[in-house]
């Protein structure tokens, strides 16, 4: 009895450590982008407030869509606070359309997400990343403007002014408010305070992706995905199933963009992968947060807009770069997760200058901290 439970554990002990080695050695590949997005956003984050925002995004016309999604992209990745601020701006004047684009921008087209894309998955999606974010945006104004009760956005509204503030994310404030004078104390709050909102999203994806590499035979993943029959179909079903394996995933932000690699590998759709990384917003504590902060009524509308808005986006992206011939071509290539490892590389001296260079803004903040 005790050889036959060793042997079992044996394999779960492998299998244990090769997950934890596999998603470890990716996040020392990427740390470096990492650590370069969020400062580039950092710096955007200093000279863009909150208040000025919602005083341009008191309609929802292209200008203020325009604004919402430039707002977005300058503000941090990490979900929840993308949530908070944009309910925030909803309460304080904005309108909701816009500030819903704000959520979407700021999840798809920050910095720290289009570098750790590229690493992963290469330029072509990281261009279709960017052009996709915009086709969703659009659909979802399209289809709010068409079918969101005017009723509701009032209802929304009342509902937004009640004190929530049992959010997931509890260093979601606004980095301008109670900010030092300095431009490179500001630069450095909103570094780190990036920081400590994603960084169990981040452990999460890795861990999540390496695990899943390890576990689960690629010919379980192609079974999810359609790939026989109607090019049409396949196409639908692959954007379609994409959104729902990340709302079970419950990992945001950045921390999808290993599961997405390792779906790319394991035979997913172009279109598919970016649907995928879209659907960020829809993870199941974010909508028990969109109940608290716009009401049932209308995070009912918002989930199934937001759904629609993700898979037409891929399904549109997807058909675009077909015609463009600039979908990847040939077998999927190994999954990056899998064949991640600690070598002594350029990639290390680049992790170790990162490493540098967020320890001398760590030093900054906590200077900053005390003379507050």
């Amino acid at each position: 009895m005790t050889d036959s439970l060793l042997l079992i554990a044996s394999p779960a002990r492998a299998w244990i450590w090769m997950g934890l080695y596999h998603g470890a050695a990716m996040f020392w590949e990427t740390l470096w982008a990492l650590v370069l997005g969020f400062g580039v956003s950092a710096a955007l984050q200093v000279f863009v407030s909150k208040e000025r925002m919602t005083r341009l995004l008191g309609h929802a016309g292209l200008k203020e869509m325009l604004l919402a999604t430039f707002f977005g992209a300058a503000s941090s990745s990490c979900s929840y606070a993308a949530a908070s601020i944009g309910r925030s701006a909803f309460q304080k004047g904005a309108a909701l359309i816009p500030a819903l684009a704000f959520m979407f921008a700021s999840t798809n087209l920050v910095v720290e997400l289009g570098a750790v894309l590229w690493l992963f998955l290469g330029w072509h999606f990281v261009l279709a990343e960017v052009i996709g974010a915009f086709v969703l945006i659009a659909v979802m104004w399209l289809m709010m403007s068409m079918f969101f009760p005017k009723r509701l956005e009032a209802e929304a509204r009342e509902h937004a002014k009640i004190d929530n503030d049992d959010s997931h994310c509890h260093s979601c404030h606004d980095h301008h408010e109670h900010q030092p004078i300095g431009k490179w104390n500001q630069l450095a709050g909103a570094f780190w305070m990036d920081w400590a909102m994603l960084w169990k999203e981040l452990i999460a994806g890795f861990l999540i992706a390496g695990f899943l590499a390890e576990l689960v035979p690629p010919d379980w993943w192609k079974s999810l995905f359609v790939e026989t029959g109607s090019p049409l179909l396949r196409l639908i079903e692959n954007a379609a199933v994409g959104p729902i394996i990340a709302i079970l995933s419950f990992v945001c932000s950045v921390g999808n963009i290993p599961l997405a690699n390792l779906l790319w590998a394991n035979g997913i759709s172009f279109g598919g992968v970016i649907s995928f990384i879209y659907a960020d917003l829809l993870v199941i504590p974010l909508i028990l947060i969109y109940r608290k902060y716009f009401g049932g009524s209308a995070t009912v509308y918002i989930v199934v807009i937001f759904y629609v808005s993700m898979v037409a986006a891929g399904v549109i992206v997807d058909l675009l770069f077909s015609a463009l011939n600039l979908i990847p071509t040939g077998l999927h290539s190994a999954s990056a997760i899998e064949h991640a490892t600690f070598a002594w590389n350029y990639t290390t001296w680049l992790d170790l200058i990162a490493i540098v260079l967020a320890a001398g803004l760590l030093v900054v903040k906590r200077r900053s901290d005390r003379s507050a």
